[in-house]
């Protein structure tokens, strides 16, 4: 394991490892859709709800893989990757990572992730959320995606400590 250039706290690298498994309960429910169930989703008509064509499985299972795949980034903020580029990258590998290349759109990743989540979650404890064939199906896909809504804020403070530990300079003790 490669080291930082200074020491990443404990609980930022906990923090940034578990950033993943936040997006992970989505991304299987979602994969209950691809292999055929319905996971209690109901149409407009009220019958249960199907992912029957291929674009719509391919769909769900790249946004899945997708999800993932960004959630890994926060792991750049506490490797040192996300202090050097690795040398297999083309045209910047092996250079230094500028801090705010890897802040900028770690904030705005965050703050939109923020968002998305608020609005995606505007309805989900009301009549006016998805219908579902059951409680518990409801109940379900709330505890699957609610981790979501933790995602945002994860990633500004993971943004937060990266810049305290590559921007800010420490207090010089006199």
């Amino acid at each position: 394991m490669s080291t930082t250039e200074r020491p990443v706290p404990v609980w930022a690298y906990r923090l940034a490892h578990l950033v993943p498994f936040l997006t992970l309960p989505s991304g299987l429910w979602r994969l209950g859709l691809v292999f055929g169930s319905s996971m209690g989703l109901l149409d407009a008509s009220g019958n249960p709800a199907r992912l029957d064509t291929v674009g719509g499985k391919v769909y769900v299972v790249c946004l899945s893989i997708f999800s993932e795949l960004v959630a890994l980034t926060a792991l750049g903020l506490v490797q040192r990757w996300g202090e050097v580029a690795p040398r297999w990258i083309p045209f910047i590998g092996g250079r230094r990572v500028h801090p705010y290349a890897a802040i900028v759109p770690a904030v705005l990743g965050a703050l939109s992730l923020i968002a998305i989540w608020t609005y995606g979650f505007r309805d989900a404890y009301t009549d006016h959320f998805i219908p579902f064939s059951s409680t518990a199906w409801k109940v379900l896909m709330l505890t699957c995606y609610m981790p979501l809504n933790f995602w945002g804020p994860a990633l500004l403070v993971l943004t937060w400590a990266y810049y305290r530990r590559r921007v800010s300079v420490p207090a010089v003790a006199v």
